[in-house]
């Protein structure tokens, strides 16, 4: 059966700091601080089959879609002879923040590593703790989340169900062990209903600041956002990048998905059947210049082995592009901040970009994020197995740059691993990459495709080099990720 997340409102599913933030200047006027809903950003998501066992490459065919394992995806973005020299984030930690959390969160991620021959990490339910294994940790920022589901027959807008978040928190816990199965995991939560986002924003840029205060984490993925202008000024941004600031000075990298929307965002009201901006935007924190920004790609290698292109197959654009690897997702969200003003790191871009003006172009990088060529992900939430109190497990392929930012968070942790430090801002050293002659060495290029997700509202298309939709391009991680550190 297909189970889709409701889009838009409810769910889509270094340098001194001193220096760094001079040169990320805010535009815009001061107000008072009044912040927007806070969205998880997985985009759909299609249940494949019921039970422990992941589904075959055919099951998901019978639905039009193409299902990306471990393996597929570390074979597509060539992260597998990394790993098999010992390259697997060993040491470091990976901090996810999401709302709420669910109850069976570490035997999901216990299940889904079993299955796909991943290593087991102390934390999980029914594994023994042995010396030198990963731990993963769910860390509940302010207290136990609430288990009340909205009352049968609600009239609201159902974002404040705590399992409104469950397949996302189970999308980036397995994808980030997935892509880094040596580094450890924590799983920050908040129990604010996104609704009140005067409270949800601030609580996790709190839980945030909370891991670099005491040097928890060194990386953070971050997959959730909100349309900038959905912000009452500049300075109600201002007052939320603590974190980032602080975090950038004691080298941890934050991770942001770019979106869900393409160009076309929502307001921030009406809450129940939010009015969409006539005006492209982009979202917040992708935007900020102290976070690395990952639009998405329709990724068109063949969904068992990742190795060869396979343009024939169910996926997504795949089929309409024959001979590309990858095209770029018509939902990523992409383009021009009117926040920041560009960083300095964007002031050269390779041969053919997009040009970027005055403000922070969006988003740095990309990685795969269509539903139609989606991760699977193992799920034993109640409710979403079709609405039952009781779920007995089921998997699902999901699509949304959610996906995209743990796995990128795991390149990370993997690149701080074999640097021997943490290389906390990327971005300056990624935009020097790419502006070398060997740009094509370390990057797979998509210029195809475009973010226009919605007629009345203009999208820009992929090109050569760096563009509004994917960014600098896809990783060749055996390449990119020692280079990094190098």
């Amino acid at each position: 059966m297909s189970h889709s997340v409701t889009r838009g409102p409810a769910r889509r599913l270094l340098a001194a700091a001193a220096a760094a933030t001079a040169a990320f200047a805010l535009t815009g006027t001061t107000a008072h601080p009044s912040y927007p809903a806070v969205h998880p950003l997985a985009q759909d998501a299609a249940q494949v089959s019921a039970g422990a066992v992941p589904p075959t490459q055919a099951a998901c065919v019978a639905i039009g879609r193409r299902c990306f394992t471990p393996t597929s995806m570390q074979n597509s973005y060539n992260i597998t002879p990394l790993l098999t020299a010992g390259n697997d984030g060993h040491g470091k930690t990976i901090a996810i923040i999401d709302s709420f959390g669910y109850d069976t969160v570490a035997s999901d991620l216990e299940n889904f590593s079993k299955q796909f021959g991943l290593p087991l990490m102390c934390g999980m339910p029914n594994v023994p703790c042995q010396p030198g294994m990963p731990t993963f940790e769910w860390d509940r920022w302010d207290g136990q989340r609430p288990i009340k589901q909205p009352p049968t027959g609600s009239q609201g807008t159902a974002q404040q169900a705590s399992n409104a978040w469950a397949l996302e928190v189970a999308l980036d816990t397995q994808w980030a062990h997935a892509t880094a199965p040596g580094a450890n995991i924590i799983l920050m939560t908040t129990n604010v209903a996104e609704t009140q986002g005067v409270q949800g924003l601030p609580q996790m840029m709190n839980a945030e600041q909370y891991l670099v205060d005491n040097h928890l984490a060194d990386v953070v993925s971050q997959s959730f956002g909100t349309a900038e202008p959905d912000f009452h000024g500049a300075q109600s941004l201002e007052n939320l990048r603590h974190a980032f600031i602080s975090g950038t000075q004691n080298n941890v990298t934050f991770v942001s998905s770019s979106g869900d929307n393409g160009t076309a965002n929502n307001a921030k009201t009406p809450i129940k059947n939010p009015a969409l901006l006539d005006t492209p935007s982009v979202g917040w924190p992708a935007s900020d210049p102290l976070v690395l920004s990952v639009g998405g790609t329709y990724l068109c290698t063949d969904g068992a082995t990742g190795t060869t292109t396979d343009s024939t197959h169910p996926g997504g654009l795949c089929p309409a592009f024959p001979g590309q690897r990858e095209v770029g997702w018509t939902f990523s969200g992409g383009g021009f901040s009117s926040t920041f003003t560009r960083p300095t790191y964007q002031n050269t871009l390779p041969a053919g970009s997009t040009p970027i003006g005055t403000n922070r172009g969006v988003p740095d990088i990309a990685y795969q994020a269509s539903a139609g060529t989606g991760v699977l992900v193992y799920d034993t939430a109640p409710g979403d197995n079709g609405g039952s109190n009781v779920n007995d497990g089921s998997w699902y392929v999901i699509g949304g740059t959610s996906s995209s930012s743990p796995q990128w968070a795991g390149l990370i942790a993997i690149a701080d691993q074999m640097a021997g430090h943490n290389l906390g801002l990327v971005q300056p050293k990624l935009y020097a990459l790419a502006n070398s002659p060997h740009y094509s060495d370390y990057f797979f290029d998509v210029t195809t495709g475009n973010n226009t997700a919605a007629d009345t509202v203009p999208g820009y298309p992929a090109t050569t080099g760096w563009d509004p939709v994917t960014g600098l391009g896809t990783p060749n991680a055996a390449k990119l990720v020692p280079a990094l550190g190098s």
